[in-house]
């Protein structure tokens, strides 16, 4: 009876603790507190041995070492992640954007297909793959992918912007931006000031790009890529020592530094 009691504070003992190491890890990602988040997530997938969850845990670790700039390592983590549990959406969309990010199109590619075939309803499938096609000049495709987002999920935002950006890269800023201003007038957030305030810079209009930029920042100061627009509007009217602290600020929110590498080179050396 003895030997079952302490058995039992054991396991209870053991499971309190885990809790703990989960929720500090997750405590530690909120943060931005990514080399944290790395060491916690790499405790708790070392010791899951149940594949679902361990397959989550290298998930999250490849995300926090993907912010930290590991992206070798953050490539490992996510391909653990697969190994552990080949069912996972979640896993799949990372190793594409990884993969992309890489200059793999081909295999973000394949990772996409594969994806698709657990969750054709997830939309950053079609988005990543709308940005791939849209880099390689196959813009119907990559309108196409835009498109289907909308059949079943009609109020994706992402989608929307997504077709605005088409009009943008493809030089219609006009249409871009008319786009842009009606979403906005719907509902007012972030990410299309944000994506506004992008259409003003290439045409050049600072003031208002400048405005837009600092309208998102202020409806969400965590959102990292309204600072490296900022960033940008910056560097296009000759303040390149307010355009690299903008984007430092962007990195330490978890924008990933490896991206920003052209930019950075604008930075005088510290």
């Amino acid at each position: 009876m003895k030997k079952s009691l302490l058995l039992t504070a054991l396991v209870c003992s053991s499971f309190t603790l885990y809790a703990q190491d989960k929720i500090k890890a997750e405590e530690c990602f909120k943060k931005a507190d990514y080399k944290c988040a790395e060491e916690q997530y790499t405790k708790l997938a070392e010791k899951e041995q149940i594949q679902k969850y361990q397959s989550e845990y290298y998930n999250s670790l490849g995300t926090a070492q993907r912010r930290l700039g590991k992206t070798a390592l953050a490539l490992k983590s996510y391909e653990s992640a697969m190994k552990a549990n080949p069912l996972s959406a979640p896993v799949y969309v990372n190793l594409a954007s990884l993969s992309s990010q890489k200059g793999n199109k081909t295999k973000a590619l394949e990772y996409i297909a594969t994806g698709l075939k657990i969750d054709a309803e997830n939309p950053e499938f079609y988005l990543t793959r709308s940005k791939i096609y849209d880099s390689q000049g196959k813009k119907d495709l990559a309108l196409s992918d835009l498109k289907q987002i909308l059949t079943f999920a009609p109020d994706n935002i992402y989608a929307k912007t997504g077709l605005a950006n088409l009009k943008k890269n493809n030089g219609d800023l006009d249409g871009a931006l008319k786009d842009y201003n009606q979403l906005i007038s719907e509902k007012p957030e972030s990410l299309l000031y944000n994506g506004r305030a992008d259409v003003y810079l290439k045409m050049k209009k600072h003031k208002e790009a400048l405005t837009d930029a600092n309208k998102a920042i202020s409806i969400d100061p965590k959102f990292s890529n309204s600072y490296v627009t900022k960033a940008l509007v910056l560097f296009d009217t000759a303040k390149p020592k307010e355009g690299c602290e903008n984007l430092d600020k962007a990195v330490s929110l978890g924008y990933e530094k490896a991206i920003l590498a052209d930019y950075y080179a604008k930075c005088a050396k510290k």
